[in-house]
């Protein structure tokens, strides 16, 4: 079979022939099927000899935002007795496209009774929740599977990182105890 036309830096659409397999191992943005690569997206080629593999590179980043059922990260911007305010950084990996926020309600934190919000989260901290709902263009949030909750706490008196004792976190710096809705994997997301 004759050499590949396929060079770095040619625009292709979905669908397009990029190789056999026999030629190039597919990368990002491509597939193969029935031996030969395709491009999956819209983009530019990269095609390294060296490895002898095949990639596509959108030409747009792909617009991430909120959506029913996705899972948020955020930070705690205010928390009142029955509300906590979030601004969405990220929606599942991606860092989000513009300043998106959320609120998390009183009902919404655990599947059991929560007294009120000081004891789930604190102005500042990290969190992870769910996206429930998007009525009246508000995200409305929920943390009350185990994998959702404060992923980071800060005290609320000096400012320090809290390590997780038990069910509760204290300073190290300070000492201060503060109860918090925290995530099962709590202390291990990178920040």
């Amino acid at each position: 079979m004759p050499e590949s036309r396929t060079k770095s830096g040619q625009f292709v659409t979905p669908g397009d022939r990029l190789g056999v397999i026999e030629e190039f191992t597919p990368g990002p943005g491509t597939y193969a099927e029935q031996g030969t690569v395709y491009s999956e997206i819209t983009g530019r080629t990269l095609v390294d000899m060296l490895n002898k593999k095949v990639s596509v590179y959108p030409m747009v980043r792909v617009v991430t935002f909120p959506k029913v059922g996705s899972t948020v990260f955020g930070q705690v911007l205010d928390v009142q007795s029955r509300t906590a305010t979030l601004r969405i950084l990220k929606v599942e990996e991606n860092a989000v496209a513009g300043f998106f926020s959320g609120v998390l309600h009183i009902s919404d934190v655990s599947p059991g009774f929560v007294e009120n919000m000081f004891e789930v989260c604190k102005r500042g901290d990290l969190m992870r929740a769910k996206v429930i709902s998007d009525k009246n263009r508000v995200f409305h949030l929920s943390t009350a599977d185990k994998n959702l909750g404060v992923v980071h706490a800060f005290c609320s008196r000096c400012g320090h990182l809290l390590p997780l004792e038990g069910q509760k976190t204290r300073c190290s710096s300070c000492g201060k105890i503060e109860k918090r809705k925290v995530a099962s994997d709590y202390g291990k997301m990178e920040i």
